[in-house]
Parts: structure tokens; C-alpha cells; sequence
């Protein structure tokens, strides 16, 4: 493998980091990611003023990027594979996903739309202020399946290529396109850089992320229902890799996702995705199994190798 770990070592470790997001689930009084974001915003305020803003928006990136993921590098060489294990853990975000999404269908499911709208706040830049309930739980859904390759699945992908400082590198590229990636007059040429490194660093990922959620569906009708999606409706969304993620994860389960939503006041026309019946509170759990059953998969795929390379007589350093 390319991050120098034998097969059936990765599987322990990638094993490990998982059973550790899901038993602490995100540290509670100071998580990394927020104090990036706060040296993030720090940068970009520095940075994103005066000519030649997309020169500008590179600099930023590789200020923000690179000197954490060259020190994680440093320090996994001195530490070996626990802080390989503990940086996984820091950057993995699946029990969190639960942690937050939960709650949104618990308050549908008692009736509590005002608790939903401002829980469904928390996780997503649309508007929730006269959102009823399909609305909510829609949103809810579609940021469970789209994040699900952002917080867990691409994080995986990359510890899987360069350890615990490429799951490092991928979770602070993809938190620069979450704070950068904009087409604002603000963000639009100073965030280029960010929002292009997201994509390509997500290619391979989202797709292995949407072919999951094909396997995955619960009949043979799911699973073509979910490819078909796939190949037909993600090329309208706007972004490249979001589209088969959530395309994909929305024709799994059954359900009509996508459509217009409000962002900042005014209505943005979106693609269609997915085919069935509208979200409901219960589909938020559906949801959520879905992106931990894929979890599991892909656990169970680099077990799978690592077995395989062993009977082999091999360890596929």
C-alpha cells in the first residue's frame, strides 16, 4: 500500500480508528477542525484583499495546509501507528453525523418543528426558517449522504493512500472548501484554489462512496434504481462530486431528494435527485444506516485483501 502499512496492519488500524469515532465520539471541549477554522479565517482575512486573488487563494491554501500536514507526517514517523490511529479518529466524523442528525428527527418525529428548523440550522448553509417538515428532513438526509463521503468515506480513502497525515490533509482541504468554496464576489477567484483541490482530492472517493451505496440497496430494484440515478442525474448537479454521492444514496433508499431549496433569501433551482417518495423523519434514520453500513463494507473490504494477501504468502507492503 501506498502509505507503507501491510494490508492486514491497515485493516486493524482503519478498524480501530472507527471503533474509537464511535465509542468517543468528537472531542467535546476543543475539536482541531475548529481551531482550523478559526486559523483558516485568520489567513484568509489576511490574504483575500488587493490583485491577482487566485495566486492569492493558493498561497492560503498551502499556508493552511501544508505545515500541519508536514508536522503530522513528522510526528507519525516519531509515534508510529497509535497516532496514525489517533489522527483517523480526529478526522473521522461518523458518530457525529448521528450526533447531529438524530436529534433533527427525533423533534420531527414529536412534532417539534421549530427544534428541527433550528437543529437542521446547525448543519446546513439553506434556509430553515419556514422549512416544513419534508423540507427539513430532506435537507437532513441529503447532508447525511453527501457528508458521509466528506466526514467518513473520503477520510478512509485517503488514511487508506498516506496514513494518518493524508486523512489530515484531506479533512483540512475539505474544510477549506466548506469556508472558501463559494461563488461569491468575496470567495469566487480567492477560493478557486480550494474548491478545485476539494474536487479532485474527492474524485475517487465520492465514486467508490456512490458504488457502495449501489451494493447496498436493500433489493435488486434499490440497486438499479440507485445506478440509474447515478448515471442520469449527477452530471446536472453542480458539483462533481456530490452529485454521484447523493444521486446514488437517494435512489438506495427510494427517496426524492434535491429540488429547489433557499439559500440566504433567494431560491436556488437544483436537479432532482433520487426517485420515490419525499423525506420523512424516519428516512433521517435510513439515512444514517446507510453511511454506517457503508462503513462497514469498506471495513470488511480491506479485511477481505488483507486475508487474501495472507493466504497468498504476501503482506502487499
Amino acid at each position: 500500500m501506498l502509505s507503507g502499512f501491510s494490508l492486514p496492519l491497515l485493516a486493524g488500524l482503519m478498524t480501530a480508528g472507527v471503533l474509537l469515532d464511535l465509542l468517543l465520539g468528537e472531542t467535546r471541549r476543543f475539536h482541531p477542525l475548529v481551531g482550523f477554522g478559526r486559523l483558516a479565517g485568520a489567513i484568509e482575512r489576511l490574504l483575500n484583499r488587493g490583485r491577482a486573488r487566485l495566486l492569492r487563494g493558493l498561497l492560503a491554501w498551502m499556508l493552511a495546509v501544508l505545515p500541519i500536514t508536514c508536522a503530522a507526517f513528522w510526528l507519525c514517523g516519531l509515534a508510529g501507528a497509535a497516532l496514525h490511529v489517533f489522527l483517523l479518529y480526529l478526522c473521522l466524523g461518523l458518530r457525529s453525523l448521528r450526533d447531529h442528525n438524530q436529534p433533527i428527527a427525533e423533534a420531527l418525529a414529536a412534532g417539534d418543528l421549530d427544534g428541527a428548523r433550528l437543529l437542521t440550522a446547525r448543519i446546513v448553509s439553506r434556509d430553515t426558517n419556514s422549512a416544513d417538515e419534508t423540507s427539513l428532513a430532506k435537507a437532513s438526509t441529503e447532508s447525511l449522504l453527501e457528508n458521509g463521503n466528506d466526514a467518513v468515506f473520503g477520510t478512509l480513502f485517503w488514511f487508506a493512500v498516506a496514513g494518518g497525515p493524508g486523512a489530515v490533509c484531506f479533512r483540512l482541504a475539505n474544510t477549506l472548501d466548506a469556508m472558501w468554496g463559494y461563488r461569491t464576489p468575496r470567495y469566487d477567484w480567492f477560493g478557486c484554489c480550494a474548491a478545485r483541490i476539494d474536487d479532485l482530492l474527492n474524485y475517487v472517493p465520492a465514486r467508490l462512496t456512490a458504488l457502495s451505496y449501489v451494493v447496498l440497496g436493500k433489493t435488486m430494484a434499490d440497486k438499479k434504481r440507485a445506478w440509474r440515478c447515478w448515471r442520469t442525474q449527477a452530471p446536472h448537479w453542480g458539483s462533481p462530486n456530490a452529485g454521484p454521492v447523493m444521486a446514488s444514496g437517494a435512489g438506495a433508499l427510494g427517496l426524492s431528494l434535491g429540488g429547489d431549496a433557499v439559500y440566504d433569501g433567494e431560491l436556488e433551482r437544483r436537479p432532482p435527485l433520487g426517485s420515490g417518495s419525499p423525506a420523512a423523519a424516519r428516512d433521517i434514520d435510513r439515512a444514517w444506516r446507510l453511511v454506517a453500513e457503508t462503513t462497514a463494507l469498506w471495513l470488511i473490504w480491506v479485511a477481505l485483501a488483507a486475508g487474501l494477501s495472507y493466504l497468498r504468502g504476501g503482506y502487499f507492503a
